[in-house]
């Protein structure tokens, strides 16, 4: 029985080892094949793609920038580079690498040496090491251990065996990480240098060398100082090896800082001081592309060419012209600030310094304020720099902390007395932006897109898009009289609104047309009343794209103020909004991306297509408007250009190749100013006002003053090759000459002044200008109560009081000239058509 349990034992530890052998083999031939594989993969280290940028291109194809994060690559052969790089980077990283096979035992002495002593000359790892471990995914070079360096070693012979000493250190020096979101010595070179690595100096190898191992450290840009102490001693380092002469370290050394910009921050990386010739459209377009490509994509390393609607002739101009705008604008804002603080202080501070010395009020004592703030300007404007390139020269990190404060505040200052703008161009039948300029200066602390993401009132911009509305429905017509006079509104919560326009002038009776071209308040706002809250704001939130029932409620308010624009909008959406009208009420959804490539030309993504192929299902839903109402308003708004708030533009411009219409707006408190137009092909927003609300441009600064001239040499300018073309008018439109002070047909032997208008059929006048026979009628009968007046002042003393208790009756009763006879309807409701009926169009 022992005997067999033994045998039983070794037989069982036979097949243990049999199984253990077998497994050994196994998990050996496995790493073999495994290993065999990668190193294949290895050896075609100069064939994987690397990460690359994505190229953003204009309509035509031209570059617009480059997309990156984390790797800004560009690639550049070893041979275009010149040898004192080379030469800087075995001094400083590996000494030994043309000797070695990829591992140096010298140089992983000096690196525990460097440990103990606490002094760097040079790295452990050889070049090779080091790329193996950027190379291979299983090396974790954030890990500390044996196990790490044993694989990195690995994986260098490997490289060692299958390339050459070159193609090693061409991937190393275009892979490998240069701080600041740059990846690659070329990238790194345009960077910090701001020209081509092929055209480095001994001084600039040696500080872009330096950045391999701690670029946080010695950053050229935010830590100059120490950067210089060890790039000296570099230098010496290659004169004592002989790769360089003292004579051209010297040399190189002293040029390098004594041209120096110390005055450039390293607040942003790479990607924020990449040459970008549309910033905001590439900020808008990144945002499209953050929602199109997710997943695995990556807008950053993948390298995809993104074909966008952008025209880089119509953004230079664009850009130009909101420059010279804005200087403009802020220079009069300036004075006219500085004239009321020279009134104020003349006039007011006096009086509330004596009270504050009468009374003991210090809380409101002024004496002494002025200077102060005067102090406050001079230090952000000549000091705060001052002692931010101090704080950089000498590296005193306090300083630093102050400086950085001083700009703090001048950033929360100029948001509150600094003029803004935007400025975005749409093609009407498209949608296609051609421009976007969403302010005035594109940075790392400044990347709001005013023209996509700001949030400002449209003022009188808006009234258009109700006009729109009331003309859909057939309440007016741009012959319908409304009568321009002080009037009361009241709300639904039973509040009182008293509206008044610009300059607080009244016109009595004045057709649709007119009101809108010379943008009258308390017209519109009947309009407004006529037509109600939920035709006006149906209407308007579908031509400014929106539609979620809980964004329209937060939107628009259903009060009367909003027939002013007194809502929150950003450009983009008044530009689509207007497109809408020369589009033939067709919905205009603005778009930025044609199409995306990836990095071998292959389409993988088409949203102008798919935007295309979804209005073309829905037909019913992209038309907003009729085209016939489209047309109307297309008509009225090019009153506006012709001899409305917009008709000193073609002088300004020296007139126009084609027809124009547009709107301006100016919100009541002159915070916000715009001109919004378009031409058979463009259609143009463009806004001025505050980042931060409660400051006001003054009474000067009108959309029409300010804005348009802006508007109008830009319309001008990307009109001028294009063949001239007039606004699409559909069927179902007639043209009928009225009288231009009742919008009526002009009776028989008529000799006032008449004009052509534009009807939807069916909307006509039937009726003809009875106001002759009227007027003569109120003449006769005002002339009688006249006579009759003066006949009473002769009766008996007794009868005196009644007698002139009947005249000042029968005066008051008198009307005045311009107003329509008592049974007309504007009489009670300001609107007045031409018809009695509820309805004037039933005729």
């Amino acid at each position: 029985m022992a005997l067999f349990n033994k045998k039983k034992i070794i037989i069982r530890a036979v097949f243990g080892v049999c199984f253990l052998c077998a497994l050994a083999i196994g998990v050996s031939l496995g790493i073999v094949l495994a290993a065999t594989q990668n190193i294949r993969n290895i050896e075609s280290i100069g064939e994987q793609q690397p990460s690359l940028p994505s190229q953003i291109l204009d309509a035509e194809d031209r570059l617009i920038t480059e997309f990156f994060s984390d790797e800004k690559r560009e690639i550049v052969s070893i041979d275009e580079l010149p040898k004192h790089l080379i030469y800087a980077l075995i001094t400083r990283e590996d000494r030994d690498f043309f000797q070695h096979k990829g591992f140096s035992f010298r140089g992983t002495f000096r690196a525990l040496w460097n440990n103990v002593t606490g002094n760097y000359v040079s790295g452990g790892s050889t070049l090779t090491q080091q790329l193996a471990g950027h190379i291979r995914p299983e090396v974790d070079r954030t890990e500390i251990s044996i196990k790490r360096k044993i694989i990195e070693l690995w994986w260098a012979l490997q490289l060692e065996r299958s390339h050459t000493k070159y193609e090693i250190l061409e991937e190393y020096l275009n892979r490998m990480y240069f701080g600041s979101g740059v990846y690659g010595i070329e990238a790194a070179t345009q960077y910090y240098f701001e020209h081509s690595a092929r055209e480095l100096t001994l001084a600039e190898s040696a500080a872009l060398v330096i950045q391999l191992a701690n670029s946080v450290r010695y950053n050229p840009l935010k830590y100059p100082n120490r950067l210089k102490v060890i790039q000296r001693v570099l230098l010496d380092q290659m004169v004592e090896l002989g790769y360089a002469m003292r004579e051209d370290a010297d040399l190189s050394f002293e040029e390098y800082w004594n041209r120096f910009d110390y005055t450039r921050t390293s607040s942003s990386s790479a990607f924020f001081e990449r040459e970008d010739k549309a910033p905001y459209f590439s900020e808008y377009v990144r945002q499209q592309l953050d929602e199109l490509l997710y997943g695995s994509r990556n807008i950053y390393k993948d390298g995809y060419i993104v074909h966008t609607t952008l025209n880089l002739d119509f953004q230079a101009k664009a850009d130009e012209l909101m420059q010279q705008g804005l200087a403009e604008v802020n220079a009069s804002y300036r004075s006219t600030s500085d004239k009321r603080m020279v009134y104020t202080e003349q006039q007011f501070i006096p009086i509330i310094d004596l009270l504050a010395l009468g009374f003991n009020l210090d809380g409101i004592r002024v004496a002494g304020s002025k200077e102060r703030q005067n102090a406050r300007k001079v230090y952000q404007k000549n000091l705060n720099p001052v002692i931010d390139v101090a704080a950089l020269v000498f590296g005193i990190d306090e300083m630093k902390f102050t400086a950085q404060m001083g700009y703090a505040l001048e950033k929360k200052t100029s948001q509150r007395t600094t003029v803004e703008g935007a400025l975005v161009a749409l093609e009407n039948s498209s949608g296609r932006i051609v421009s976007m300029v969403g302010g005035s200066r594109f940075e790392s602390i400044n990347q709001f897109n005013r023209a996509a993401q700001a949030q400002v009132q449209p003022g009188s911009s808006f009234k258009p898009l109700y006009y729109a509305a009331a003309i859909e429905e057939r309440k007016i017509t741009p012959a319908t009289m409304i009568y321009d006079s002080p009037v009361v509104f009241w709300n639904d919560d039973g509040s009182p609104y008293s509206p008044s326009n610009y300059k607080g002038e009244w016109k009595g009776p004045v057709l649709a047309r007119e009101a809108l071209a010379r943008s009258m308040n308390i017209p519109s706002l009947r309009v407004l009343d006529r037509i109600g809250f939920d035709s006006a704001i149906r209407t308007s939130s579908r031509l400014l794209g929106i539609t979620a029932p809980d964004q329209i409620a937060k939107v628009f308010p259903r009060k009367y103020p909003l027939g002013l624009g007194i809502i929150s909008v950003a450009p983009l959406q008044m530009a689509r909004a207007f497109a809408v009208f020369p589009n033939q009420g067709r919905e205009v959804v603005p778009i930025g991306i044609r199409y995306i490539e990836d990095r071998s030309g292959a389409i993988i993504l088409e949203p102008e297509k798919d935007l295309r192929d979804g209005q073309r299902k829905n037909p019913h839903e992209a038309q907003i408007l009729s085209p016939q109402t489209a047309y109307i308003m297309t008509n009225m708004l090019q009153s506006t250009v012709e001899w409305g708030t917009l008709g000193h533009i073609k002088r300004v411009v020296g007139g126009f190749t084609m027809p124009m219409a547009g709107k301006t707006g100016t919100v009541q408190n002159w915070s916000d100013i715009w001109t919004v137009g378009f031409s058979p092909y463009y259609t143009t927003a463009v806004w001025f006002g505050f980042d931060q609300p409660g400051n006001s441009l003054g009474v000067s600064q009108t959309g029409a003053l300010a804005v348009g001239p802006v508007w109008g040499k830009y319309m001008k300018f990307i009109h001028t090759n294009l063949e001239p073309r007039s606004f699409q008018r559909p069927e179902g439109i007639v043209e009928v000459t009225v009288t231009s002070r009742s919008g009526l047909l002009p009776p028989p032997g008529y000799e006032g002044k008449t004009q052509k208008e534009v009807f939807i059929v069916g909307t006509e006048p039937k009726r003809l200008d009875d106001f002759v026979e009227f007027e003569k009628n109120r003449d006769d009968l005002t002339l009688q109560r006249l006579m009759d007046s003066l006949t009473l002042q002769e009766l008996p003393v007794q009868d005196s009081s009644a007698a002139s208790a009947g005249g000042l009756r029968l005066d008051s009763s008198l009307l005045d000239e311009g107003q329509s006879p008592p049974q007309d309807s504007f009489f009670n409701r300001g609107v007045y058509d031409g018809s009695p009926q509820e309805n004037p169009f039933l005729d």
